[in-house]
């Protein structure tokens, strides 16, 4: 059964990775109200007659509904299991909350017309859920492996400028997330000028757009400084070092395919890409302040809650059999 959580926790994952890419190809190609004012019926129907938008939105909510049960199987799972790490007290009520506030802010979204902030919102409230499922998964898979890393030192500058850098990332986000339901997103028709200036004129659309990208490049030399830091503490912390350059490495990504989207006039998939690039980093990012913090003191002496029984423990003696 514990490995039948275990591997749950990944699928959910997973799912949740999904719902978030399902969610941007609704908003991308406009299938918000394929299935109208109905929730959580299509047009009023359990099934509903076959048009692009409407198969678009149908299939976000029949993957989110088999998501609800996955999550919840996995955060049950891993509160029976694992209940006594203060990890799993925190990432099972936060990814089963996420979820049912998500869920609710997109049948508010059906039933009631939204302004694009509350819209932008939805988005910043899935990659939370997203991102508590992921660290959930990391945390069981880590046990008597990377998880001890956390014991190690670490100087307090770095936790401070992390923490920073992630509240930061998440303005961004949600700034991204405002100009594309703004439907802003070619206000500036060229990259990386905008209009053929380097500085427009900062109102109406164009600033929003303008304001976003400047943001979006001071956040790319956040992320490398973080890996600036990162390479001071590489000996004694490589799990840090490793995640900050999973992060760099994605943060390129992101802003590439952001100028991709310009280039290609909001091409699907290019659309697509953005949003998943944002949220494979902003996850690695929280994996980062996972990892940021010491186990608790009794984390050890929990590690065979976590092991097969039969299997040898790291770091331990196996008992003899007795006959």
């Amino acid at each position: 059964m514990k490995r039948f959580i275990k591997r749950l926790t990944v699928v959910a994952a997973v799912g949740m990775f999904i719902v978030l890419i399902q969610g941007s190809l609704v908003t991308t190609t406009d299938s918000g109200e394929g299935c109208g004012q109905s929730w959580p019926l299509c047009n009023g129907r359990f099934v509903p007659g076959y048009a692009l938008e409407t198969m678009i939105e149908y299939s976000h909510r029949f993957v989110v509904g088999i998501e609800t049960f996955l999550i919840v199987g996995a955060g049950v799972g891993a509160w029976v299991f694992w209940r006594k790490r203060t990890e799993i007290k925190i990432f099972a009520p936060i990814m089963v909350g996420f979820l049912v506030i998500q869920a609710l802010l997109g049948a508010a979204a059906v039933m009631w017309p939204q302004t694009p902030e509350i819209l932008a919102l939805h988005f910043g409230v899935s990659l939370i859920a997203f991102a508590s499922v992921v660290l959930c998964a990391a945390f069981i898979y880590e046990q008597g492996k990377w998880d001890r890393l956390r014991d190690r030192p670490l100087p307090a500058y770095f936790r401070t400028a992390l923490f920073a850098l992630l509240g930061y990332t998440y303005l961004v986000v949600y700034w991204g997330a405002y100009v594309r339901h703004r439907e802003a997103s070619l206000a500036c028709t060229d990259w990386p000028l905008c209009n053929g200036e380097f500085v427009p004129v900062l109102e109406g659309p164009v600033g929003i757009v303008f304001g976003h990208r400047v943001s979006a490049a001071l956040l790319v030399i956040g992320v490398f400084g973080l890996l600036a830091l990162a390479l001071k503490v590489r000996d004694s912390r490589p799990d840090l070092f490793w995640g900050t350059v999973a992060c760099s490495v994605l943060i390129l990504a992101q802003g590439l395919s952001g100028a991709i989207v310009v280039w290609t006039r909001l091409d699907v998939f290019a659309t697509l890409s953005h949003g998943m690039f944002v949220s494979l980093y902003f996850g690695a990012l929280c994996y980062l302040a996972l990892h940021s913090f010491p186990r608790q003191r009794n984390a050890e002496e929990l590690l065979p809650l976590f092991e097969d029984d039969t299997a040898p423990q790291p770091g331990r003696v196996q008992a003899p059999a007795t006959s």
